[in-house]
């Protein structure tokens, strides 16, 4: 079994990212450990029309069929949770999507929830975290936090999808920017065509 993949879904748009993300890796048969901040919730009602609720979360209530992996759902504000610590091994982070908040806290290792101090666990283990901004246009201080965060060791892995691999759907610029994180976590998939491979 592949050491378990912790997931933060904060308040930036692109909840679909981050779904189909957890849905690829749990057909993949992993384990899955994911926060879910109150912000994050919102974006997930308003782009996906889903209920989810955080005191009494449910996978059905986010997914469909989960396949052959493991979700566990921690409590945006639980402290206590095994990936709130780096004796807890992991096989990387991913938030996604990352809001501006987010990004401000972990370049300053300021963590004041769950998520933030999971990607700050990261860090300090130097561990893969994935960080999925979708911010337009940016800032100085959001460039600034990017920065910082690379600088410390993140990936900053904007949901810029590419058009070049044959999209007919939304769903293909999705598995581009899934696909792309999943090759950040070394996690095998073609979602998507490899640029150079044969049609």
């Amino acid at each position: 079994m592949l050491p378990p993949i912790v997931i933060g879904i904060t308040g930036a748009s692109g909840a679909r990212y981050a779904v189909r993300l957890i849905e690829v890796l749990l057909r993949a048969g992993q384990e899955v450990h994911l926060s879910i901040s109150p912000s994050g919730r919102e974006v997930i009602r308003q782009e996906m029309g889903l209920e989810v609720d955080l005191d009494a979360f449910r996978p059905e209530m986010l997914l469909g069929a989960s396949g052959e992996g493991v979700l566990r759902y921690h409590p945006y504000q639980d402290f206590m949770a095994p990936i709130a610590s780096g004796s807890f091994v992991t096989g990387g982070m991913v938030v996604c999507p990352c809001s501006g908040t987010t990004l401000s806290a972990i370049a300053a290792g300021a963590s004041g929830n769950l998520i933030q101090r999971a990607a700050e666990v990261h860090l300090k283990e130097r561990r893969r975290l994935v960080l999925v901004p979708r911010e337009t246009p940016l800032s100085l201080p959001t460039m600034d936090n990017m920065r910082r965060a690379h600088q410390a060791g993140a990936v900053l892995l904007p949901a810029s999808p590419g058009w070049y691999h044959g999209v007919n759907r939304v769903d293909d610029l999705v598995d581009f920017v899934v696909a792309r994180i999943l090759d950040q976590l070394e996690i095998k998939n073609e979602l998507i065509p490899r640029w150079g491979d044969a049609p």
